[in-house]
């Protein structure tokens, strides 16, 4: 079994209209939920492999709240530029490129891509993960390249302002 987890990247902030999308940083709110969110994965879920995180400025800070609050050392945090602006078909590859010696993956990037593929992947998916909200997904299968749309997989979901989280 695999687990993959998608993290949608905390609330940016939208205070600066020069600033390019790529660059916004994450808002108060992105600062509060971000950390509170890692908490209540950290109680439910085993330590991930590794974290891999679009660039863009409040996805990548947003990794780095759940590292540290994982208790993660910075090697476990990987870059990944194609998670940025990308469609649920460009992460399922990403998905099945992953390394097998990788049981749990966690995923922090954008939507619509993010709630597309919870879709593609479990039948029970929400219609939109918020940001903060965080969808761990288990998988029936022992090699990442065997994930494929329409698996029916099991899903735990949780977000911000979920009045009862487990």
């Amino acid at each position: 079994m695999k687990t993959l987890t998608l993290v949608r990247h905390g609330k940016s902030s939208w205070d600066d209209a020069n600033l390019a999308d790529f660059d916004r940083p994450l808002a108060s709110r992105g600062l509060r939920d971000a950390p509170r969110m890692a908490k209540r994965f950290a109680r439910k879920n085993k330590k991930p492999d590794v974290i891999i995180s679009s660039p863009a400025e409040r996805a990548a800070h947003t990794a780095r709240i759940f590292l540290e609050e994982l208790g993660l050392d910075e090697q476990r945090l990987v870059l990944e530029p194609d998670i940025y602006e990308a469609s649920w078909g460009t992460l399922l590859e990403i998905v099945r490129g992953l390394n097998d010696s990788w049981s749990s993956v966690v995923l922090v990037g954008h939507n619509p891509g993010f709630t597309s593929l919870a879709s593609a992947l479990t039948e029970n998916a929400p219609a939109n993960i918020p940001t903060s909200g965080i969808a761990v997904i288990r998988l029936p299968v022992e090699q990442w390249r065997m994930v494929r749309d329409n698996m029916n997989a099991e899903l735990d979901f949780d977000y911000p302002k979920n009045p009862h989280p487990k």
